[in-house]
Formats: structure tokens, sequence, C-alpha cells
């Protein structure tokens, strides 16, 4: 357990040493950085939604240099096949047949307008983010750890889109919402994207560190009361159920399942380490709440007319 007060004391201060890294490229987006980060400290995925050109490439990126992890980018398409992301088996000259990798075995994956792909293509993507694993011809490939996947969307353009499905939302542990910059932070990105000057990005970690990370998380306890509070908030997104809200009732056709709340309480336990804390509280639920929660609830047509947002509905439930 002493080794565990010490891991966690390393993680707070690597934590910091990495968000000053980060901040070397990506000015502002705090917010939207500690979400990532929590993320892949709880070893979940997350989804990102904001208009283009508000750097998603760049930060995803930056933090991968930052955590000393392999990167790749996938940008999808309409026409993209599941081979083009898992890999294709060839012949080689020998006649034999040859595995070649996709861009899929990598550490940070960015799943680029993932909207944009049809569902066989969204599916193949989902194995791998799920099992960490890939079938190929009937052969079974391993992904290396640790594995995260940060898929991107844009919220403005829906033709010739595909909406992922709930099913397959529910599978991101966050969605994270970009906002533009402050007026401030956008005249610091033009001073610092116009000129000449390159920046370095120091890898912090290795792949193993971040496992072990991963795992102080899932070791920290958490008291029962603060389990059965997240376990409570999700319950009242669900209508006509008996903890639900009026304003679910009224406005909410789905609710969020159980996935939500064991999202809830990794998260919770990640916010909670990341601040120097040994066991998350309440307080700690409520901060990772609307990233958790924001896609797994669906608002109705009343809702949509009467401009009710989902941040409000989750905000009541508090």
């Amino acid at each position: 357990m002493s080794d565990d007060v010490a891991a966690v004391k390393k993680l707070v201060q690597k934590h910091g040493e990495l968000k000053s890294e980060i901040a070397k490229v990506i000015i502002g987006q705090e917010n939207v950085i500690d979400q990532i980060l929590l993320s892949i400290f709880s070893g979940g995925h997350a989804l990102l939604i904001g208009v283009p050109g508000l750097a998603k490439t760049l930060m995803v990126n930056t933090i991968s240099k930052a955590l000393g992890l392999d990167f790749k980018r996938i940008q999808f398409t309409p026409d993209l096949m599941p081979s083009d992301i898992l890999g294709s088996e060839i012949l080689d000259e020998s006649r034999h047949f040859k595995f070649i990798k996709g861009p899929v075995f990598s550490n940070i994956i960015l799943a680029d307008e993932i909207n944009r792909t049809p569902p066989k293509t969204q599916a193949a993507l989902l194995e791998a983010m799920q099992e960490r694993a890939v079938t190929v011809a009937g052969q079974h490939y391993k992904l290396d750890l640790p594995y995260f996947v940060l898929a991107t969307q844009n919220p403005i353009e829906q033709e010739g889109t595909y909406p992922l499905p709930e099913a397959q939302l529910d599978r991101f542990m966050f969605a994270i919402e970009l906002k533009y910059p402050s007026f401030q932070e956008e005249v610091d990105v033009v001073k610092q994207t116009t000129n000449d000057e390159t920046v370095t990005i120091n890898p912090l970690f290795s792949a193993q560190e971040i496992l072990d990370f991963q795992h102080l998380i899932r070791r920290i306890p958490v008291a029962d009361n603060v389990i059965e509070y997240a376990v409570s908030l999700v319950s009242k997104t669900r209508p006509s159920g008996e903890y639900a809200t009026n304003l679910v009732n009224n406005y909410v056709d789905w609710g969020a399942g159980p996935r939500a709340s064991q999202n809830l309480i990794l998260a919770a336990k990640a916010h909670a380490a990341i601040h120097g804390k040994f066991s998350p509280d309440k307080e700690d639920v409520q901060a990772v709440a609307v990233g958790i929660l924001r896609h797994r609830i669906i608002k109705n047509y009343k809702a949509e007319a009467e401009g009710i947002t989902i941040e409000q509905i989750i905000e009541d439930l508090f």
C-alpha cells in the first residue's frame, strides 16, 4: 500500500510535467486535455466533437509524443474498407501469405471523422477498441498496450455521414466537446503558428509506465457511498424509472446503461489520483459526469424544440 501512495505522488508530479509539455504546443483547451488524459490513465477511449480547425489532430499528436507512444491517424472516408484499417494478407516472393499490419496497430489512434465511414468499417475499429485485438482471415492478432482510440466527429456537416449507433457510442468512455478559443487564446495561437520556430516535445513516459499507472488507478479503493452515488446518478437518467428527475421524464428518450456507472467510478478514481487524493469522493464523480454521460443520454424532440441541452439535464442530476 505504501508503494501505491508513492506511485500516486509520482503520478501527480508526472501529470503536471505532462500538462506543461503539452502547453508548449497547445494553447488553452485545458478542460479537453484533462479529459483526454483521464481517459488514457483510466484505459478508456474518447470521442472529440468539434468544428474543423480546432487543432484536434495536433492535440492528439502532441499528447502521444509527450506520452512517448506511437501515433497513427486514420482519415475515415465513405470508401474506406476494413482492410485499410486492420491490414491485409499478401503473397510474398516465396508464395506464402504474409500479413501486412494496418494503421490500427499503434498505441494511440486518431480516427478522424469516424462518422464519415460506413458501419462495416466502423465495426472493424470497434473490435480493436473493445477486445484490444483484431481478427484477419481467421488469425487473431493482439494489439500493443496501452491502446487508446480518439475519434473525432464534426457536428455541423451531416450530409453523407453514418452516425455512430448508440451501442458504438457507449464504447467511448468520454465524449469531449471542443469549443472555439477565447479572443486572447486565438491571438496567442496565431502568434505561435505563424513564426518560424519549431517546438520539441520531450517524451515523459514509457508504455510500461502508463500501463502501471492504469493498474494503480484500478487499485484505488472507493467507498460504497461513492459507488452508490455514481449508480444513483446514472439511474436518474432513465425516464420513467423510479429515480428519474422531472427534467429526465420530460426531455429524455433513453438514459445511460451500466457502462456509464463503471466509467464514472474509473474516471473518478483517475481524477482523484491526479489531484493527489487516495480515494475519490462525490465531487470527483461530479467532475467527470458531463463527459461520461453526454453521449449516453438521448434527448427527445421536445428537448430539441425547447432548447434544453444535455449539460442542463446532467447538472440537474447532482
